[in-house]
């Protein structure tokens, strides 16, 4: 009978943990669907300012269900250099409170309303054909199987009464001794860390005190033990990243270990503090009205969770600039550039689809100005009469770092494409592809270009002044075609194809009557064979830059 018990209780226990972690994920992908535009508008918010960039930290984090996402998120931002360490600090403080949320999400006693919520959201999620309705409905479905799995972990524990040798072993641990209270927050931190999720031995530890098999003070314990084992996550992250996006790291696990040591010395007073804030024992039910018990033990370990990490907070942000200095001497900078990827694209930064869209595009945009740098050096070198070979090189190695940037940006939105993202993330995403395939193609026909025109001199030859008066007027208004579609970029301006359609019809006139000039002139026998083939390939590449500029606009524009 005990070993069917046995039984009955690790199978309740797993599948309610699954359901409560598959409830977290889905949970958090749906509401950062929701609120993808706003997180961004938060995260353009940070500055230096330290408060304000913990209460970013602290929405953030609401919004997206995880301090451990928000960590390395903010991890990531650090490693590509769009934030700085100061900052990173501010919002790693605000997510430590903002995950303390999950706590008070559970206090809400709808246990047993969580699966009627879980099918009434999955049948919205499986029928509504607009985007935001259906991504809406994958929130409330995680949050449906939030409780469902929370109240099938309770039961579970319940069953713990029934078998007297596992009950006795949970006896074991009782933080009614200082050392009692260290080993419940080392068992906290290691279950953390192996689920690697503080949610959910939250909801394990909950579940346990709710049925009275650990006492309140004993899952206080393990919860400031979960807050160390979170640290793990973003510690991971940052292997391999740069030196800044290590010492944000190290901040994390310092401010959650030296938080907990400080109030495990106070431990009983402080839980004295959360029982009086309730009006005595928590681990007593009380009846309102004589209908609804109301879940005091749920909400003290929700309250002992959020009260530690806003006090320990408090207590940070005054000395965070002296905190920055210190890791900068214990954590120095290396000598050499760390920098090994050409963008600022980080693959942690993927569990956040509107965070990382927002940073992908970025880089779109410094293709673009990319080549609009490289149509003015091209410009420049075909006035000089003997080359600025630094400017010459220079021109190549841009355009092979735009090959590269291509690359990058690909693997990084076909890995974004690769997770559950909203219809407007994906459309975003499949149009950056064919932007960086665009600039690169750009910047491939301008190299092009000055290799004629190099190739050319090394022969001894050069066009003729009129050929060269054609391309650099050809030149200029291509550049100023390219830069007004790179503005539309910028605003995105869907106005574009209407509001460059003259250029790009005068460009390609312009092509046009220079070939025509060009074969008059060599029916009369006075171009050599190797400058008319530079010259008509020189007019082709010219007219593939216009192309590919147009098709740049056509996606900009929404057409493509």
């Amino acid at each position: 009978m005990e070993l069917s018990t046995l039984v009955t209780l690790v199978c309740e226990l797993v599948g309610g943990l699954g359901i409560f972690l598959l409830g977290m994920k889905n949970m958090s992908e749906g509401m950062q669907a929701v609120a993808g535009k706003s997180l961004r508008s938060l995260i353009n918010l940070v500055t230096t300012r330290r408060l304000l960039a913990t209460v970013v930290g602290v929405i953030v984090t609401v919004v997206v269900q995880s301090s451990s996402i928000t960590t390395v998120m903010v991890i990531g931002f650090v490693n590509s250099g769009v934030m700085g360490l100061s900052q990173a600090l501010g919002v790693i403080m605000g997510a430590n409170i903002g995950t303390t949320i999950t706590g008070w999400i559970l206090v809400l006693k709808i246990g047993k309303y969580g699966l009627p919520l879980l099918g009434v959201s999955a049948f919205v999620y499986l029928f509504s054909k607009r985007d935001r309705w259906r991504f809406l409905a994958m929130s409330l479905m995680g949050a449906g199987m939030v409780f469902f799995g929370l109240e099938i972990m309770k039961d579970a524990c319940g069953i713990i009464k029934d078998l007297p040798d596992f009950e006795a072993w949970f006896q074991r641990f009782q933080a009614d001794s200082y050392f009692g209270v260290l080993k419940c927050a080392l068992v906290g931190c290691v279950l953390t860390t192996l689920v690697q999720s503080s949610s959910a031995t939250l909801g394990i530890t909950i579940s346990l005190a709710s049925q009275g098999v650990i006492s309140f003070e004993t899952a206080a314990a393990l919860v400031l033990g979960e807050n160390i084992g979170t640290t793990i996550t973003a510690f991971l992250a940052s292997l391999g990243a740069t030196t800044n996006a290590r010492r944000a790291a190290y901040f994390h696990v310092v401010f959650n270990l030296v938080g907990v040591f400080w109030i495990t010395l106070i431990f009983h007073w402080y839980i004295g503090l959360i029982q009086w804030m309730f009006g005595g024992n928590v681990s007593e039910a009380v009846v309102v009205k004589g209908l609804e018990t109301f879940p005091r033990t749920t909400a003290a370990i929700a309250a002992t969770h959020s009260v530690f990490n806003i006090v320990n907070t408090l207590m940070f942000l005054p000395f965070l600039p002296y905190f920055v200095q210190v890791l900068e001497k214990l954590v120095p900078d290396k000598e050499f550039k760390e920098k090994a990827r050409l963008t600022d694209l980080d693959l942690r930064i993927l569990e956040t689809p509107a965070l990382a869209i927002s940073q992908s595009r970025k880089e779109i945009e410094r293709m673009s100005d990319g080549c609009s740098k490289m149509m003015d050096w091209l410009l420049e070198l075909m006035q000089q009469d003997d080359p600025d070979k630094a400017l010459a090189d220079r021109l190549k190695h841009r355009e092979r770092v735009l090959d590269s940037i291509q690359d990058e940006v690909s693997e990084f939105i076909t890995n974004l494409l690769a997770e559950n993202v909203q219809f407007a993330v994906a459309e975003e995403a499949r149009q950056q592809l064919r932007l960086a395939d665009e600039y690169e193609s750009v910047s491939d026909y301008i190299a092009n270009l000055d290799k004629f025109d190099r190739k050319l001199r090394r022969d001894g030859y050069r066009f003729t002044e009129e050929q060269r008066e054609g391309l650099r007027d050809l030149n200029r208004k291509i550049a100023d075609y390219i830069n007004e579609i790179n503005e539309a970029l910028e605003l995105k301006n869907r106005n574009v194809l209407i509001k460059t359609q003259a250029m790009s019809q005068r460009i390609r006139s312009d092509v046009k009557q220079l070939r025509r000039k060009h074969l008059q002139d060599l029916s009369n026998g006075t171009i050599a064979p190797l400058v008319n083939v530079a010259f008509l390939a020189s007019l082709n590449a010219y007219s593939r830059v216009r192309d590919h500029a147009h098709n740049i606009a056509e996606v900009v524009s929404g057409e493509k």
